[in-house]
């Protein structure tokens, strides 16, 4: 049984969905939960972003 299922037979019916990294697997996520009878009213992007913050390590010398 899947999330989505599960989620509608619990009675839920509208979601925001909020996705995080990249990946093709914020777009499949998203096609399943519509496919499976919710409907999505927002999709929102929550991946972090750094304002200069740490440094980066430096570049491997080989």
């Amino acid at each position: 049984m899947t999330a989505a299922n599960k989620a509608t037979e619990s009675g839920l019916r509208t979601v925001e969905v909020r996705v995080a990294g990249p990946g093709s697997g914020r777009e499949s996520a998203v096609r399943a939960l519509s496919t499976a009878g919710i409907e999505v009213r927002a999709i929102k992007d929550v991946t972090p972003i750094p304002h200069n913050g740490c440094r980066p390590p430096k570049k491997r010398r080989v």
